[in-house]
C-alpha cells in the first residue's frame, strides 16, 4: 500500500459498535455464533463468512447491520482534518457489508482482520497498520475496552469508546473536530440573549455576530451565530453537540461547525 504523508493526524476506528450496529441477538444463536475459537478462526481468515454461518447453523442469517447516523457524522467531520482508517475485526464480508451499507468510500483506508491474518486485541494488528501507513502512532477507537487497552499497550493513544457520546467526547478533547459549535439564530435580541444566558452558565466566548449562509443572496436573510468554543466543564463546545442542537431547535435555529 502506497505510504500516506503523516501531514494528517491518524484516526483508526472500529466498526461494530462504533459506526455499525445490528439488532439484538438471540441467546442461544449468539452464544453459537461468537464462541471464540470459532469466530478466530472467521475474524483471522481461516475460514470464510459463508464457512463461519454454515458451521453457526442454518438461524444464522446474513445482515449488514445498519449505520449509526451519528457516528457516521463525526467520521465525516473528522475526515476534513484526519486520515481516517477502519481496523475491524471481521469477515471476509465485511467489504461487501460497507458497499451495501454506503460506507465503502467514508474512510480513507479498511483494515479487515481476515485479509491481514490478525485480530484485535493481538499488538500485531496494531503496529501492521502504523507501518503500512507509515505513522509512528494513531488514536484508536473501539467500544471494546480490551481492545482499546492493547492499542496504548502497542503505543497508540487507545480510546474505550462504549457510545457516540464518548466517541464525540474522544474526539473533541484530542482536537480531531473542531472544538467550536455554532448556534444560528434568525432574531438578533434572542441571539444576544441566550449569548448571555451562556456565558453567565461557564460556556465561551460567546460572542455573537451576524453571518449570511451560503447561497442567500437577501439581506432579510442574515441570521446572527453566537459562538461556542469551551463548555462549562472545561471540555470543547463540540463535545456537547446534542445538548446544543437541542437548544438551537428550542429557538428556532440549528447548528454548525466553527
Amino acid at each position: 500500500m502506497e505510504r500516506t504523508p503523516t501531514l494528517k493526524p491518524l484516526l483508526l476506528l472500529d466498526l461494530d459498535g462504533v459506526v455499525r450496529r445490528f439488532p439484538p441477538m438471540p441467546a442461544e444463536l449468539a452464544e453459537r455464533a461468537f464462541e471464540p475459537s470459532l469466530l478466530l478462526r472467521a475474524v483471522t481468515g481461516e475460514i470464510s463468512d459463508e464457512q463461519w454461518r454454515h458451521a453457526v447453523g442454518p438461524d444464522f442469517a446474513a445482515t449488514p447491520g445498519e449505520v449509526i447516523p451519528e457516528a457516521l457524522a463525526l467520521v465525516r467531520v473528522a475526515r476534513r482534518q484526519c486520515f481516517v482508517a477502519l481496523l475491524s475485526n471481521a469477515t471476509t464480508q465485511l467489504e461487501a457489508d460497507l458497499a451495501l451499507l454506503g460506507l465503502d468510500a467514508e474512510f480513507d483506508a479498511v483494515f479487515n482482520s481476515s485479509r491481514l491474518g490478525l485480530a484485535k486485541p493481538d499488538p500485531a494488528i496494531y503496529r501492521r497498520v502504523l507501518d503500512e501507513l507509515g505513522y509512528p502512532t494513531a488514536v484508536f477507537c473501539d467500544d471494546t475496552a480490551e481492545n482499546a487497552a492493547a492499542a496504548t499497550a502497542a503505543g497508540l493513544d487507545g480510546v474505550h469508546v462504549p457510545d457516540t457520546a464518548a466517541l464525540r467526547t474522544a474526539l473533541a478533547v484530542r482536537e480531531l473536530i473542531p472544538p467550536t459549535v455554532l448556534l444560528i439564530l434568525p432574531d438578533r435580541d434572542e441571539a444576544e440573549e441566550l449569548a448571555t444566558e451562556l456565558l453567565e452558565a461557564g460556556w465561551g466566548p460567546c460572542a455573537v455576530h451576524r453571518d449570511m449562509l451560503a447561497g442567500e443572496d437577501d439581506a432579510e436573510d442574515v441570521d446572527w451565530v453566537v459562538e461556542l468554543t469551551t463548555a462549562p466543564d472545561g471540555l470543547p463546545a463540540s463535545a456537547h453537540r446534542p445538548e446544543l442542537d437541542d437548544l438551537a431547535e428550542r429557538h428556532d435555529g440549528f447548528t454548525s461547525d466553527g
